[in-house]
């Protein structure tokens, strides 16, 4: 299904390429007084202007947002121009260049929203309620990918911000590394971890990203290094395992991307069978997409990430269409179990959000009675 996606992505990035070429093409002659040249002269000068630009935001931000910004601006600029042949009917006026710099300027505030959505990071507040006579205060995040849109040391800042909180317990739902962090971002990032003081400690579970995709030589480090640095700074790793904290559980499970590494994921059922169901159960599953089960364990909250709470439109859309995640940002319940879905606290390879925002996590656990 990804791979769908991204297919349709990168026929929709060179539609667009050869779209806003023919947009330029309309307005070269008067910007550049070529209306005497040849077409070919023309054609080939929007060309050249289109490539500098998208050359230009590759340079400053990748090729893959430059692909986004491509998109976007096509989209905004077929809306414009829908408008403006309907102005054009209304009033017999053609109007080129304001539907040019109404596309333009309405792409870069939609864009430049995105990205300040995504490099700033807000605190999302949830409280849910238990009959089981338990009071917590949880700072949780995931998908922090160190190294995108802040650095390990930078990082420090954002547990500072969590200690504010005086959490009882910090989760970390995966994705805490990327395939490209520097195993220099990884080590910093896992002391400023150690520098968070809870009552309870903090708990981690792989992402489908932490172990990295591809040759970890690039990165510097493996899975089993970022365990080592993690347990080294007081973190406790949790592979389909259960903590007893006394008044609750918590349940770290190994990544879905685990069977596609040819690993093993226990079912939830098998993971809680024995644990008191007196007792309140935290759950860290990094992708949302194990509801009925989890349910069913009857298992009290479950956390999650992943989905970089939908990024932007209509990936979320996509996602609820499909079935790719059980839910995409977010508080749900079902039956006895609380479901929270964070937005995470960094970005992958998008620097844009829309719709949503970079943020931690605040649950208050609070007793029924």
């Amino acid at each position: 299904m990804w791979a769908l996606i991204f297919g349709f992505a990168i026929i929709a990035a060179v539609s667009g390429f050869l779209y806003l070429v023919s947009r330029v093409y309309r307005l070269v002659p008067k910007a550049l007084l070529l209306q005497r040249c040849d077409k070919f002269l023309r054609k080939f000068t929007a060309v050249c202007i289109v490539l500098i630009v998208v050359l230009f935001f590759a340079a400053l931000l990748g090729y893959v947002n430059a692909a986004i910004i491509v998109i976007h601006l096509t989209v905004f600029w077929l809306f414009s121009d829908l408008i403006f042949f309907v102005v054009k009917k209304l009033t017999g006026r053609r109007m080129v260049r304001l539907s040019g710099c109404v596309a333009v300027m309405t792409a870069f505030i939609y864009l430049t929203v995105g990205y300040m959505l995504a490099n700033n990071v807000f605190v999302a507040h949830y409280t849910v309620y238990t009959d089981k006579g338990v009071n917590l205060r949880i700072v949780m995040f995931a998908d922090s990918h160190i190294g995108t849109t802040f650095s390990g040391k930078e990082f420090n800042d954002y547990i500072k911000q969590m200690q504010s909180y005086n959490p009882d317990i910090a989760v970390i739902a995966g994705d805490f590394v990327d395939d490209d962090t520097s195993r220099k971002d990884m080590i910093d990032a896992c002391k400023a971890l150690g520098t968070l003081n809870t009552t309870y400690g903090i708990f981690y579970a792989f992402g489908n990203h932490d172990k990295g995709y591809y040759d970890n030589a690039g990165r510097g480090f493996t899975g089993g290094d970022l365990i080592d640095e993690l347990t080294k700074n007081g973190v406790t790793v949790l592979r389909d395992d259960a903590i007893d904290c006394g008044d609750f559980y918590v349940v770290g499970r190994n990544d879905r991307s685990e069977k596609e590494r040819g690993g093993g994921r226990a079912e939830i059922a098998d993971l809680t069978q024995d644990l008191d169901n007196g007792k309140y159960c935290i759950v860290i599953n990094h992708q949302p997409t194990d509801y009925v089960a989890e349910s069913k364990a009857n298992v009290d909250l479950v956390l999650s990430g992943h989905t970089h709470g939908g990024q932007m439109p209509p990936i979320g859309l996509i996602s609820d269409l499909f079935g790719l995640n059980d839910m995409v940002y977010g508080y749900e319940r079902r039956k006895n179990t609380d479901f929270i879905v964070t937005s995470g606290i960094s970005d992958w390879a998008f620097k844009f959000k829309i719709g949503c925002t970079s943020e931690f996590v605040v649950i208050d656990v609070k007793s029924a009675d």
